[in-house]
């Protein structure tokens, strides 16, 4: 499992807070969902999946061409802790940028 710097170094940008914050529901979606509700192109949202899977927090599954993402099952608690707090920090940023 990757080391904490690696996950707060994952966690430092926002598109991929706003795909953790996707893919914490513990669903699996495809790079092209993400990439149509972040506003991201498929290079950029390819690399922060990249970014985050060598992170250890999110893993991939290939079905034909399509990429389908999920989070990591098997996160020790203290990641998952961290990355939660990470992720009520973004969605109060998000909410407070709709509000403004």
């Amino acid at each position: 499992m990757s080391n904490t710097l690696t996950i707060l170094s994952a966690l430092a940008e926002p598109t991929r807070l706003g795909a953790l914050s996707l893919l914490w529901d513990g669903q699996e979606h495809c790079l092209c969902e993400l990439m149509d509700k972040l506003g991201a192109t498929q290079s950029r949202m390819s690399r922060h999946m990249r970014n985050l899977k060598l992170a250890g927090l999110i893993v991939d599954r290939r079905e034909a061409q399509w990429v389908r993402y999920r989070r990591n099952p098997a996160l020790p608690q203290r990641t998952v802790q961290l990355v939660n707090a990470a992720l009520v920090s973004y969605r109060e940023d998000m909410e407070q940028r709709k509000s403004a």
